[in-house]
């Protein structure tokens, strides 16, 4: 899993964009302040920074400077301001991207993939292979060495799922990270969903039901999915 530092002194936008990095099977870690962020990208072997530009103990325009002295660390800017020339600027000065606020989680998480591709072409996140084989760029799911024919949103919760194994997700938390407007939908559209995905796995491998209910609360891929 691909490490992305965000260097964000907002606690609720920090939290935001870790969920939606964790749910795309990222390991995130936060850091409030500048001086904080160099500590982490010289310790823990960040693979991207998302960089705010308005920091408490530096401009992000400075701190992204600093980095490029010593690393091609890929970055991506997020910031309230929308000036072109702040966007020229951040490019300029060695950003790979920039996101403007207030921003989607999904439109985020894609751009941070589009640039690990471009630097890293043989970035991927890691799957278990024996169960799973998940093609992003044809966004294809294997299960069990046989191609699921999936929905765009099938493929997504799948995806979703497969990713964080173990963890319980809310039916909001589904629809914030797959639905373009969660506010639209409604939580048995996430049931009809996980039903059409269970039939399709069981058409697989019958014995199976890798989907675990919790009742009043939402869905979670089992962690050590076994063929009978």
């Amino acid at each position: 899993m691909a490490k992305i530092l965000i260097v964000e002194d907002e606690p609720a936008i920090a939290d935001t964009i870790q969920y939606a990095l964790e749910t795309e099977g990222f390991t995130p870690l936060i850091a409030p302040t500048g001086q904080e962020a160099l500590q982490e990208i010289d310790s823990d072997g960040i693979d991207l920074v998302i960089l705010d530009i308005g920091l408490p103990d530096i401009n992000g325009f400075e701190l992204c400077k600093q980095i490029r002295q010593t690393s091609a660390l890929p970055i991506i800017f997020l910031t309230a301001r929308n000036e072109e020339v702040d966007r020229v600027v951040g490019l300029e000065i060695g950003a790979d991207d920039y996101v403007v606020k207030p921003f989607s989680p999904r439109e985020l998480t894609a751009r941070v993939k589009a640039v690990l591709r471009r630097t890293q072409p043989n970035h991927a996140p890691s799957t278990e292979e024996t169960v799973w084989a998940v093609d992003d760029n044809r966004r294809r799911i294997d299960y069990f060495g046989r191609p699921l024919e999936l929905s765009r949103t099938e493929f997504d919760l799948l995806r979703t799922l497969i990713h964080r194994p173990g963890q319980v997700f809310t039916r909001e938390q589904l629809m914030a990270a797959i639905w373009d407007e969660p506010e639209a939908s409604m939580d048995r559209t996430v049931d009809a969903h996980i039903k059409n995905l269970r039939a399709k796995l069981k058409a697989v491998k019958p014995g199976i039901d890798p989907i675990v209910t919790h009742r009043g609360t939402g869905y979670a891929l089992k962690e050590l999915i076994e063929s009978p």
